[in-house]
């Protein structure tokens, strides 16, 4: 294939034919080899009969919208004659450019697809009629399910939802002959990036145990305690569910009220300690901040039978007690962060209906209290998956980590599947040493009781906003949580979305301010002010609508790390001398970040 571009890079010419064809022979013999191991894996495999599998519910989906338009064929020849249309304009550019004539495209990649930035995408007519054939396709199948008129709302998120993962998958990017740059390193190495990419493949299949188990990052590159989580403390405190952290001040004076961070049990708390200079931890101790932070435990099938409400006692109530006897201090300012949050403003509504005032100020990191616009997690959820869920939770008492880990994988596939498809296996080469993709990759078990009563109270049945979440026999009325709140959002926020996270403010009967930061789940909440990056904009006028917010809020650049410190400082107390961990009732137990978290799920 001759490349026709006049941006004067090499053409696509092939190295040596020899080499090539003894590589395609190996690339050939490792594929038959890993097929018989697949075949092997899944002949052993046991598969329960009766149990909905995620194939038979996406079928489900697509069977709803194809009857939808069964009812009406005119409407589905008239999307088959756009879809004509535009590939008969297509042929008819791709013609006259042939010609030498200039043709605009009739589709552009959105600007920051990455998929297509090698200038042969455009520049070289081929892969040009490619790409075009490709958007054109995918933007059609997705205005198919936009304009069914018989589906509910949820069928449609779900048709929306896996048309993207389809269009994703089918990609021109993720095929070797037709991705430029794949071709181009493929014949300049006569192959061997396949060979490589081959042996890649069949590395993460194996560590997988016959399920794909994409390598993200260099794993051997990090380790927990040594350049992951090394701001200075102590275990002070440990229980079946947590280690409690102290953290050592470096400040002479610290604000008497000390800080309580809860992070989500899905992930590790070391997001917010992933190095010195990201560490959100080490930041709020410079800030004077006596700081502790709930180490959740990596649960196996002892731990099957620990209840949401086990996380509320043994977690956060525990927590507050052990901080008492660790600093003599009864008042205490926590953060939650996203299911984190989710725990924490129920443990407040049970607080509030018995008389516990010992939270007195509460900040939450993108959370949810009210699931109705809970983005596209709502496509995992529904009876049947739910269900689903449930039984594979019974055979051993948790969910395995590395099956939520796939869902938020889902979530953004072409940046954390496809791109690690095409640079691992069809490049051959390595991803590079990534911190926060460590992170994303350590994951972490949820006992089944639990994580059965967090899907149904909360996504499925949406119960706590609306006062029918009961917890050891209480009901939760978020109303009746008077503490001043920090609610911050992030904008790009793909997992807990800017609309739900926005609706936390209208639950609570206190003061809440609302800050949204630019950026999403991770990286709006994970900026520190020395980077310089993003933006977060407020709005001390509030409003009734995120619109009407929006409108009215004014932009700041930077970190909104600096704005929460000032909010918060007016609820901690006076300036006392600092405390060490250890310096109270409660002896340390191990250095920080203790072993908890270091319990890998695999």
């Amino acid at each position: 294939m001759a490349n026709t571009n006049d941006a004067g890079r090499a053409p696509f010419k092939m190295a040596d034919p020899g080499e090539l064809a003894s590589n395609m022979t190996k690339v050939m013999d490792a594929l038959a080899a890993l097929a018989q191991e697949m075949a092997d894996r899944n002949n052993a495999a046991e598969v329960k009969p009766g149990r909905l599998q995620p194939f038979e519910n996406v079928s489900k989906t697509f069977t709803a919208l194809s009857q939808d338009y069964m009812k009406n064929p005119e409407r589905f020849m008239q999307t088959q004659m756009q879809l004509w249309q535009s590939h008969a304009q297509l042929w008819h550019n791709a013609w006259e450019r042939f010609l030498g004539k200039d043709v605009e495209p009739i589709v552009t990649p959105d600007p920051g697809d990455r998929r297509f930035k090698d200038p042969d995408w455009q520049e070289n007519q081929i892969f040009d009629f490619l790409l075009q054939s490709y958007l054109i396709t995918a933007r059609w199948a997705e205005d198919l399910v936009e304009n069914a008129e018989g589906i509910d709302e949820h069928t449609r998120h779900k048709a929306n939802f896996y048309v993207e993962q389809i269009a994703n998958a089918l990609s021109p990017s993720n095929f070797a002959l037709t991705n430029p740059e794949v071709l181009r390193l493929t014949l300049e190495s006569s192959g061997a990036n396949l060979v490589e990419g081959l042996e890649n493949l069949a590395e993460d299949i194996r560590a997988g145990k016959g399920s794909l188990r994409i390598k993200q990052t260099d794993f051997d590159a990090f380790a927990v305690g040594e350049n992951l989580a090394m701001t200075p403390g102590k275990v002070v405190y440990q229980n079946d569910l947590i280690q409690l952290i102290q953290y050592a001040p470096t400040t002479e004076q610290v604000y008497s009220q000390p800080l309580l961070i809860v992070p989500p049990w899905i992930n590790k708390f070391y997001i917010l300690d992933l190095n010195p200079k990201k560490s959100f931890i080490r930041w709020a101790v410079e800030q004077g901040l006596t700081v502790f932070v709930i180490s959740w435990v990596n649960p196996d099938e002892r731990l099957a039978g620990k209840t949401f409400a086990d996380y509320m006692h043994e977690g956060i109530l525990s927590a507050l007690g052990a901080i008492k006897k660790a600093t003599g201090e009864k008042k205490v300012n926590a953060i939650g962060y996203c299911v984190g949050g989710t725990l924490l403003s129920a443990t407040l509504g049970y607080m509030a209906a018995h008389k516990d005032s010992r939270i007195t100020s509460a900040t939450f990191f993108t959370t949810q209290v009210d699931f109705e616009k809970a983005g596209d997690l709502l496509v995992f959820i529904d009876e049947d998956q739910v269900e689903h869920v449930e039984e594979e939770m019974a055979d051993k008492g948790y969910l395995e980590g590395r099956k939520m880990a796939g869902a938020f994988n889902l979530l953004r596939s072409n940046d954390l599947i496809w791109s690690y498809v095409v640079n691992n296996y069809l490049k051959g080469r390595d991803p590079l040493p990534f911190d926060l993709l460590y992170w994303n990759g350590d994951s972490t078990r949820m006992p089944a009781a639990t994580h059965s009563y967090y899907l149904r109270e909360c996504y499925l049945n949406n119960n706590m906003s609306q006062g029918k979440m009961v917890l050891d026999e209480t009901p939760i009325d978020l109303g009746k949580i008077k503490v001043p709140v920090y609610n911050l959002a992030a904008r790009e926020d793909h997992i807990a979305p800017l609309p739900s996270v926005f609706k936390l403010g209208q639950f609570f009967g206190g003061d809440t301010r609302l800050v949204v930061s630019g950026s999403g789940h991770i990286a709006g909440v994970v900026n520190p002010p020395e980077t310089g990056k993003y933006q977060y904009w407020t709005n001390d006028q509030g409003a009734d609508t995120l619109d009407a917010w929006l409108d009215g809020a004014q932009e700041h650049p930077g970190s909104w790390w600096p704005d929460w410190i000032k909010w918060l400082a007016k609820h901690s107390g006076k300036k006392v001398a600092a405390r060490e961990p250890g310096d109270g009732k409660l002896k340390p137990i191990e250095d920080a970040p203790g072993s908890y978290v270091r319990r890998r799920a695999d």
